[in-house]
């Protein structure tokens, strides 16, 4: 396996989550601490810190940037802004400090954070109470080559303890989630249960009425969150009203194991599900850590289309091994298997680390922070029954709108699923294709999404989904084609090449001069002959041309080639400025110009259609037209999208310009000016955030960082995987 500078484009669309300013409001930018950092950040203070970020229901964050990243100074949040309740205190000697969450509860002071550091497994916050420091390590495993334990909707919270002054002290630890986890109405009923056995005690918490495949505020109406801790002596439990239960263990620094049976609204009394730790007397550092795991699940996943517009459920991979949520939750707080979480992370983190610091410090800060990022947006499920040899992989296009399994989404996360695991890669793919090859799309070329809401991808039978014909058409043949070249399986492209051919037919009438139509960047407008569009046409053409030739249709191979090769030069003709110095962002305009990322493609496939001459004049233009933050996305606005300066970075001619693109990026990622979490779409001048035009909100913890992760070694340019 080798390096990787496409990680960076896998994420960068982190979601936004600002502090409250009190218990539960929402969170308001002007509500956080405005100061300085006055703490170690390594390697800066992000934007947003992941905390539990593992599904598109389970993602919780901390607000960072210039104002944010203090652990205990704002309220955890969901991606899409709203406040996830995640309270914890220390108690030491009798003294009691608050170190995480924004409670505000009488009898508590606030620890003082002296360091925190994010990994690309981990989110990790030292903090002194006193004579104590406290570690609390967010960990979200990220293990996408073990399929079940890649479906494991749980996150780990793990709090040591140690004393700063050799003295010994007794101390102890508590943590609480609110019902806040379980839906975006606040108004709604919530009901709750909590388990104890010889090994664990884990709350369970959710709606009382409960709407299968639907959302609210983008979190999900049905399931269960859980929270849940490894039983032995000194380990208590509670649950109730917030500043009740916080206040029976700031005042005994222990639980008395009651349960709440009052149900009722998340806002009413707001209900907490509390778990407390005693460490006894700590003289160094408490060889037992407090180990908490958190998650949402919900069974079934995902409402799939199937023929005949009929619909099945899908299931979680988990339930093949395990009957119940509460079963995984039970396995993950086993010794054997946190054991292995933290191995499989310490060797990830080194492997990225390695990899993408191949290239820079600033290239694998910027992966390091998009990876759970990037594969928290998508699922693993199995048909109903369930059956491991039916394995379907689900995404949701976080922030924009929705969509399951969008191609042109799917498209900027492909470098990473090639990096970690291609196999994963061809699970996500196939969902599209075994529904197009129903035939009840409709149209000739490739379709855009398998939904217009996740969970339900119920598809566009009416094929009125939006239609980019080239960009989605190319995506599907230049994912193919590639999966193929990094796994060396020809299933894919055998099963499926009636449906690539169909759409390199679509490719040859109508990617030389491009109708009308929209891009991935369809934010930006409708536009004819654009280039990046001929671009991305032409290398598909030829990547059919390499499909026929490893299924022996050497006919067709040679047919697809002669267009691919007579098409890329009269793109590159009818794309040059007047000036000779660039490309055009649409054929006929000298004035225009934009990222021709499209060319990574080519890098991808290692193809050699378009010539070296291509590749360096962009690289010169764009030397000498790089704002504050970053080369804008094209000349019609100054805004630009982190996956695409990524893939432009990796296609550079030369280091100095590639080094330049990704140190502007890095530079905007620590600048934490947008306070949210890894965006991919802001204003290169201000590094503000930019809003979508769909509900008026900034892009947030979107999958699309995957796009971080592209070619390495730009001379010979040798793809990073």
């Amino acid at each position: 396996m080798k390096s990787l500078l496409g990680l960076v484009a896998l994420l960068s669309g982190l979601a936004s989550a600002l502090p409250a300013p009190d218990a539960h409001a929402e969170p308001d930018p002007s509500t956080l601490e405005s100061r300085a950092v006055t703490w170690t950040a390594t390697p800066f203070n992000a934007q947003s810190y992941p905390l539990a970020v593992r599904s598109p229901y389970l993602s919780t964050w901390l607000p960072g940037g210039s104002n944010g990243g203090n652990l205990n100074g704002a309220w955890p949040a969901f991606w899409q802004g709203q406040v996830t309740g995640w309270a914890g205190y220390v108690r030491v000697d009798g003294t009691v400090y608050n170190f995480l969450g924004a409670p505000g509860t009488a009898g508590a002071t606030k620890a003082t954070q002296t360091s925190s550091k994010f990994t690309a497994t981990r989110s990790i916050f030292v903090l002194t109470a006193g004579p104590v420091s406290i570690t609390a390590t967010f960990l979200s495993p990220v293990e996408p080559t073990d399929f079940l334990r890649q479906s494991y909707p749980f996150s780990y919270l793990t709090v040591a303890v140690s004393s700063n002054d050799g003295n010994a002290h007794s101390i102890q630890v508590y943590t609480d989630i609110s019902a806040e986890w379980v839906s975006g109405d606040r108004g709604l009923t919530a009901t709750w249960s909590t388990t104890a056995t010889d090994s664990m005690i884990a709350h369970k918490v959710g709606l009382q009425t409960q709407s299968q495949y639907s959302e609210n505020r983008d979190q999900i109406q049905y399931g269960e969150a859980y929270y849940g801790i490894t039983y032995h002596d000194g380990v208590t439990y509670a649950t109730g009203q917030d500043e009740s239960v916080r206040g029976k263990f700031i005042s005994n620094g222990v639980l008395d194991n009651s349960q709440d049976t009052n149900y009722r609204a998340i806002d009413n009394d707001w209900p907490v599900f509390a778990l407390a730790k005693d460490y006894g007397s700590v003289t160094e550092t408490a060889t037992n850590p407090a180990v908490f795991v958190v998650g949402h699940a919900r069974d079934p996943m995902i409402k799939y289309v199937i023929a005949n517009a009929q619909f099945e459920d899908r299931r979680p991979y988990w339930a093949a091994t395990y009957s119940t949520a509460m079963d995984v939750l039970t396995q993950m707080l086993t010794s054997a298997e946190y054991d292995h979480s933290n191995s499989a992370a310490d060797a990830l983190d080194s492997q990225i680390a390695s990899d993408a610091g191949a290239i820079s410090s600033d290239y694998a800060n910027i992966v390091a922070l998009s990876t759970r990022q990037a594969m928290g947006g998508m699922e693993i499920t199995l048909g109903p029954g369930p059956d491991t040899s039916d394995v379907k992989v689900f995404l949701k296009e976080i922030s924009s709108d929705g969509n399951v399994n969008t191609v042109d989404v799917i498209f900027p996360a492909w470098p990473i699923l090639l990096y970690l695991n291609p196999e994963y890669g061809r699970h996500l793919l196939e969902p599209l294709f075994d529904y197009q090859q129903t035939g009840q799309y409709g149209h000739t070329f490739s379709c855009h999404d398998l939904g217009a809401a996740y969970p339900q991808a119920i598809a566009h039978l009416g094929g009125d989904d939006e239609n980019m014909p080239v960009e989605e058409s190319g995506n599907m043949v230049i994912m193919a084609l590639s999966y193929t070249q990094k796994s060396g399986d020809t299933s894919l492209i055998s099963d499926n090449y009636n449906l690539l051919a169909q759409w390199a037919q679509y490719l040859i009438d109508d990617s030389l001069t491009p109708d009308n139509q929209i891009s991935t960047d369809d934010f930006a407008g409708s536009l004819a002959n654009q280039t990046n569009l001929a671009i991305k046409g032409t290398i598909a053409i030829q990547a059919m041309s390499e499909i026929a030739t490893l299924l022996g249709k050497t006919s067709d191979a040679s047919n697809y080639a002669s267009i691919a090769a007579s098409y890329a030069p009269q793109v590159v003709n009818f794309a040059t400025a007047s000036t000779n110095d660039h490309l055009e962002l649409s054929y006929g305009d000298s004035s225009s110009w934009g990222l021709t990322y499209n060319l990574y493609a080519q890098r991808l496939l290692g193809f050699s259609l378009f010539p070296d001459s291509v590749f360096e004049m962009q690289t010169s233009w764009y030397s000498s037209h790089v704002n504050t933050y970053g080369i804008p996305l094209d000349t019609r606005h100054t805004y630009t999208k982190s996956d695409w300066t990524i893939w432009t970075a990796a296609i550079a001619s030369t280091t100095a310009v590639r080094d330049l693109l990704i140190g502007r990026l890095a530079t905007w990622a620590a600048d934490g000016i947008p306070n949210q979490p890894f965006s991919d779409f802001y204003e290169t001048e201000t590094g503000d955030a930019v809003r979508n035009t769909v509900g008026d909100e900034s892009f947030r913890d979107r999958c699309v960082v995957r796009h971080h992760t592209s070619p390495s070694g730009f001379s010979p340019c040798e793809m990073l995987y």
